[in-house]
């Protein structure tokens, strides 16, 4: 159940509230002033905001105790708001690794009335891990997760598991607050049959999927990665009690987990410049194509260079024509006019043809095979 302030609506209604109090007390506790001379609103924050819930032994809790005429309001005026007095109204739990599940539940318990004074009990290490189990937080971390919840009034230490009525009556109790699941134990069935049967019970609703043995489930399901990540923040093998072994191994995990993310920012970098390389690429590739093209293609200039050449290569490599032979001379000696006459002038100047290496390296080997086939006294003879 939602609650709204109530505004002054007239600027009358505003001084007549000056001149009885100075200011007005909204139903969540929070006080709101008013300054006569620039007839502004000024908004106390919540005594819950500027401080944590008192426990039940200090002075502050137990004033509030004794300003409280205790006679238990009915239901009716309860959710009427014409009780004339702040509600009091009980919640209790263990609160092991408090979390959003705990704190709406308790503001349930909060705003199940227009103006309620929630309590909260914790209960003890003792009674906790022999009634449900061991916890994760002591009960001391347990009170001050408690005490700093927005929607607390007031911490009552080592709370019992069952109820009676000295215990109602000692902290002025008018309604308790929790869900409607029963609470079996030895001796009874419902921890909460005597206050529902007293009409002072006030059903809450649990969070779906958030528990503190649904978050123990999950750091023991994934011990491994947990181990390792305390492990890689500082903390030592033996304070998160695990063996030599398994230290090695699992900071051999981290290791590895690190180069693997080392990879995958690499290969984030080149994914975003893929495209940037593969546009220089096509560049670079044309440009290379066109210099190739350029020195061997058709009408390239190597191409070019050969045709010219070709042909002095042919004839330089290539070997003279061999002379005609000369007619008989005549009787005197001398040749026929017809064969002077036929006989071309020698060229103005003999061009110097290159040795052929081959036709001696021919000879000089053909003159050595012979000099070894000779006998050798015929050798000495000539």
């Amino acid at each position: 159940m939602s609650r709204k302030r109530t505004w002054p609506s007239t600027e009358e209604e505003m001084d007549s509230k000056i001149r009885e109090g100075g200011g007005t007390e909204s139903q969540n506790g929070s006080t709101t002033s008013f300054n006569s001379s620039t007839s502004q609103v000024t908004i106390e924050p919540l005594p819950s905001l500027r401080h944590a819930a008192p426990f039940s032994t200090d002075p502050m809790a137990l004033a509030e105790r004794d300003s409280c005429h205790y006679g238990r309001i009915p239901r009716a005026a309860a959710l009427a708001g014409t009780a004339g007095r702040k509600v009091r109204v009980y919640s209790d739990g263990i609160y092991d690794m408090f979390h959003q599940g705990h704190a709406r539940q308790l503001q349930q318990a909060k705003t199940v009335f227009p103006n309620v004074y929630l309590i909260v009990g914790v209960c003890s290490d003792q009674l906790t891990h022999s009634r449900k189990g061991r916890t994760v937080m002591t009960e001391d971390e347990r009170y001050e997760a408690v005490r700093h919840c927005r929607y607390v009034d007031e911490v009552v230490r080592d709370a019992p598991w069952e109820y009676d009525e000295e215990f109602l009556e000692k902290h002025k109790i008018d309604f308790l607050a929790h869900d409607d699941i029963p609470y079996t134990t030895e001796d009874c069935e419902d921890t909460y049959a005597m206050i529902k049967a007293k009409d002072m019970f006030v059903a809450t609703q649990r969070t779906e999927g958030v528990s503190t043995s649904d978050i123990v489930a999950r750091i023991v399901r994934d011990y491994d990665i947990y181990v390792r990540r305390n492990l890689a923040r500082g903390y030592s093998a033996k304070e998160l009690n695990v063996s030599f072994l398994n230290e090695k191994k699992f900071r051999l995990q981290n290791k590895m987990d690190e180069l693997k993310d080392k990879g995958k920012k690499v290969m984030t970098n080149i994914g975003e410049k893929r495209v940037d390389i593969l546009t220089k690429w096509e560049e670079k590739s044309r440009e290379l194509i066109d210099a190739f093209l350029l020195l061997f293609g058709p009408d390239g200039r190597l191409s070019n260079i050969w045709e010219s050449s070709k042909g002095r290569l042919m004839q330089a490599l290539s070997q003279p024509p061999s002379p005609r032979g000369s007619p008989p001379p005549s009787e005197n000696g001398d040749h026929s006019p017809l064969y002077r006459s036929s006989v071309s002038p020698p060229p103005a100047k003999a061009r110097r043809r290159e040795p052929d290496w081959e036709t001696h390296a021919g000879n000089w080997m053909h003159r050595a095979l012979s000099a070894l086939a000779t006998p050798r006294r015929q050798r000495r003879a000539s």
